[in-house]
C-alpha cells in the first residue's frame, strides 16, 4: 500500500501545477464527464475524472456519480472525493482497496478536507455550479493497464438532491490536453473517455 500511497502524493502534486488547455465547449445544457487516464500502475490505472457542468442557470446542489465496472476492477485509492460503500473485500490480504464494489457511488468531499485529500476543483460538498467543475482522482486496480487492455466503465449515473440525469455511454475521445501554470509546457492523459449526461427530471 505504501507504494500507491507515495504514487498518489506525487501524482497530486504533478496535477495541482496543471490547467486543461480545452475551451468548455457551448453551453448545451448537460453534465459532461471526462475520464482521463494519467498514467499506468502495475494493475492498472490513476485517472483523474472531472464533471463541468454546461447548464445556464442550473446549478447542482450534492451530486452523486455511479458506474458498473465492465471486469472485476478495485478502486485501490481516491484523492478529493470517496465511495459511499467498501464492499466485500475479504479477498484481499494486506492491502485493502478503498472500494470493491462492482456498481459504486461516489460523492465529494467537504470544505477543509486535508490537503493531501484534495485534488484541484474538489472538495465543494458536491455543489456545482453553472459553469464550473469538479474533480476528482482515482486508482483502479485489477483493471488494464495498457491503451489496448484498459476498459471503459458502463451505465454511468449523475443524481443531486431533487435532480436527475439521464447518462450516454462512455465514449473514447481525443486525450485531454494540460498546459503548465507556467504555460511552457503541454502535456496529455494517455486516453481520455467521456460521458454526456442530461438534465430529465426533478426527483
Amino acid at each position: 500500500m505504501e507504494y500507491f500511497s507515495t504514487m498518489i502524493v506525487l501524482l497530486l502534486v504533478f496535477f495541482s501545477c496543471f490547467i486543461s488547455t480545452e475551451a468548455l465547449p457551448s453551453n448545451n445544457g448537460n453534465i459532461t464527464i471526462k475520464w482521463d487516464l494519467m498514467s499506468w500502475t502495475p494493475d492498472g490505472y490513476v485517472a483523474v475524472v472531472t464533471a463541468y457542468n454546461y447548464q445556464k442557470q442550473r446549478s447542482v446542489p450534492g451530486w452523486k456519480m455511479s458506474w458498473r465496472w465492465t471486469r472485476k476492477e478495485v478502486i485501490w485509492s481516491m484523492v478529493g472525493a470517496r465511495t459511499t460503500q467498501q464492499g466485500d473485500c475479504s479477498m484481499f490480504k494486506g492491502n485493502i482497496p478503498h472500494s470493491c464494489v462492482h456498481k459504486p457511488t461516489v460523492v465529494d468531499l467537504l470544505p477543509g478536507t486535508p490537503y493531501n485529500q484534495q485534488i484541484a476543483n474538489c472538495c465543494k460538498s458536491g455543489v456545482l455550479k453553472p459553469g464550473l467543475e469538479s474533480a476528482f482522482q482515482i486508482s483502479v486496480g485489477k483493471a488494464g493497464s495498457s491503451v489496448k487492455t484498459a476498459r471503459m466503465p458502463a451505465n454511468f449515473m449523475f443524481t443531486a438532491p431533487k435532480q436527475q440525469y439521464i447518462c450516454g455511454p462512455s465514449k473514447n475521445v481525443r486525450p485531454t490536453r494540460f498546459i503548465t501554470a507556467d504555460k511552457r509546457r503541454i502535456t496529455a492523459a494517455l486516453m481520455t473517455w467521456n460521458i454526456t449526461c442530461v438534465f430529465h427530471k426533478p426527483i
